[in-house]
């Protein structure tokens, strides 16, 4: 089995866990691989140039946080390779594995004895006088807001129903995975990760009684800058920014592809959402 690693590369402890992982897979008769940016820096991995490595990959291995994962999951753009998330920072929604139990879990996969469950993704079309300026996929978000503190106006529609013109400080719109990332700030709903939903969340609206919604994953969403606002921006997964202008249209939707992640069947989701959120903190007598 071809065996892909993406690192943190600032962090000496994902890098240090790469070659181990590295040489255990190299013991086992299998190849580890690493884009040519780190693989210099990763004992026994066999590099490969960045625009190669996910056709070069049957399993792909992440070591760090949830961005690290996000950026994994771009890489691999809609290719079906199953990704093992190890936590390597400090939420860790995304990489629920922890460093003690990545090797029994690699002995699993080995032996193609894993399950992998599948989470959708989101279509993001930019569209400027009919005409498409740029087309993205996201894992968490797509958020439309000012670049300043100050109210903008988003005038949305979903499946071309007219839906409101929010006056606020900005628009989430949240796949389930993402639902525990900016959405929940936002007061937004927490999504199991496989339900076929979508969140649409304005983000301190001027009117408190805008709350967030959630619709079925057949739905489009189509949010326009509406006139006279500037300094607006589209940002994706918080790693992307797309500046706007008035009368821009961003249209979200599902995308047709998905990303597909290596279950631990030992840890729940709920497991994971008490550790996260610290639901089972006791109370402190003083």
């Amino acid at each position: 089995m071809r065996t892909g690693l993406i690192i943190k590369a600032s962090n000496p402890e994902a890098v240090r866990l790469a070659s181990e992982i590295a040489g255990w897979v190299s013991e086992r008769g299998s190849v580890a691989y690493a884009d040519a940016g780190i693989a210099g820096r990763v004992n026994g991995a066999v590099s490969v140039p960045i625009e190669e490595f996910p056709d070069a990959i049957d399993v792909l291995i992440v070591l760090g946080g949830d961005g690290t994962m996000i950026h994994a999951a771009r890489l691999l753009d809609g290719r079906k390779v199953p990704i093992l998330g190890v936590n390597m920072g400090s939420l860790g929604f995304l990489t629920s594995i922890t460093i003690k139990e990545v090797f029994q879990i690699l002995e699993r996969i080995m032996k193609d004895d894993f399950a992998i469950e599948e989470r959708m993704m989101l279509s993001v079309v930019h569209t400027r006088d009919g005409e498409t300026i740029s087309k993205f996929k996201v894992l968490n978000d797509a958020v439309i807001k000012g670049d300043n503190a100050r109210l903008i106006r988003l005038e949305t529609r979903i499946n071309e129903e007219y839906v409101n013109t929010y006056r606020a400080d900005g628009l989430i719109v949240a796949s389930p995975t993402g639902s525990t990332a900016y959405s929940l700030s936002a007061n937004g709903p927490i999504l199991y990760p496989t339900i076929h939903s979508i969140i649409v969340a304005p983000i301190c609206p001027f009117n408190l009684t805008n709350r967030p919604v959630v619709i079925p994953d057949w739905m489009t969403v189509d949010v326009t800058v509406a006139p006279d606002q500037s300094n607006v921006e589209l940002i994706l997964d918080g790693q992307v920014d797309v500046p706007l202008l008035t009368n821009d249209t961003v249209k979200i939707k599902r995308a047709e592809t998905s990303v597909y992640l290596i279950k631990y069947e030992g840890k729940s989701y709920f497991d994971i959402l008490r550790e996260r959120l610290m639901w089972e903190v006791k109370t402190v007598k003083v």
